[in-house]
């Protein structure tokens, strides 16, 4: 078993087969499916994940997926369920209860209680012939043929299939609701993805280090603003309005074009009419535009174009853009 060889086997089968599971689950996206999602999607009240075990784990990533893309759900474990936290569940809550079996003891005590409060259950169950199915008012069918675990015992493929079923739901109502970028951004503030959907170029800029030269300075005065702001450019203006930038780049290039550059312009040598982006450009969007441009630093301004900073291209990946 120590044998490379039969590590990558047995890892290259285990994906092949959640694959291979996971991909038949398209056969259950049908119009039951369809009036599955839009009931959820028109119903007032919360939708409420519960399981038992491993299907446990997997209701509460559904949950959390579903939360920050525009549908409000609950996880409810169904031990705890039996044991006071029933009384979450509302008049017009909607129950999806997760079970491959479907036959488990702790569903078979739950399933008869949210009935009597005649809330709508669906079950998502590969047994269609189990306790769940039979009781539920619409069944998402997740088959599987047999575990990853070579004595088909530990939940390997199942909780893949729950987990892949769980994102085809949340996607389903995420597009019925019509959450954008914008939305996602407040109901997922936090970690690199609130930071891609909410940082602006305003907040990456050094306000007090903020290079800038006249159009008619010498070369000198140049050389000395990019080092001591040591932003690696330079704006050019002209009557206070910005008319180019000079980079690391420009003066390399400028020693190897002059042999005397004392009496040089800052003119001569800046690039004209650089990128400019307002302050409230998100940060991510303007690592794209670098990369789609080759450029190291973009302009920084107000609505009334005025010069705010420069924003180069290492500010961006210390934010890990």
């Amino acid at each position: 078993m120590n044998d490379k060889s039969s590590i990558k086997k047995i890892a290259t089968r285990t994906l092949n087969l959640e694959a291979n599971s996971i991909k038949k689950l398209i056969d259950s996206i049908d119009s039951d499916f369809e009036k599955i999602i839009n009931i959820i999607h028109k119903n007032k009240g919360k939708l409420i994940i519960t399981g038992i075990g491993k299907s446990a784990i997997i209701g509460m990533k559904i949950v959390a997926t579903l939360n920050s893309t525009g549908t409000p759900s609950i996880f409810l474990h169904a031990s705890d369920a039996m044991h006071g936290d029933i009384g979450i569940v509302q008049k017009e809550d909607i129950i999806i209860c997760i079970s491959k079996s479907g036959n488990s003891p702790e569903i078979k005590m739950i399933i008869p209680i949210i009935k009597k409060r005649k809330n709508k259950i669906i079950g998502l169950t590969a047994k269609l012939n189990s306790f769940l199915a039979k009781n539920s008012d619409f069944v998402i069918y997740t088959y599987v043929e047999k575990e990853a675990c070579p004595n088909n015992l530990a939940p390997t493929t199942s909780t893949s299939v729950q987990l892949a079923m769980g994102d085809a739901i949340a996607m389903s109502l995420l597009s019925l609701n019509k959450i954008n970028s914008k939305d996602f951004a407040q109901l997922h503030p936090g970690g690199q993805i609130g930071k891609s959907l909410t940082m602006k170029l305003g907040e990456l800029i050094n306000k007090t280090e903020k290079p800038i030269v006249n159009h008619n300075d010498k070369i000198q005065t140049v050389i000395n603003e990019i080092s001591s702001k040591r932003q690696g450019a330079t704006i050019v203006v002209k009557k206070n309005k910005i008319k180019g930038i000079i980079t690391d780049g420009d003066l390399r290039r400028m020693l190897q074009t002059y042999n005397e550059i004392k009496d040089i312009y800052a003119e001569k040598v800046m690039t004209k009419n650089p990128i400019t982006r307002e302050k409230n450009f998100l940060a991510s969007e303007a690592r794209k535009l670098m990369r789609k441009k080759n450029i190291n630093h973009i302009v920084v301004v107000d609505k009334e174009n005025s010069y705010l900073g420069i924003v180069h291209i290492l500010d961006l990946i210390k934010e890990g853009f």
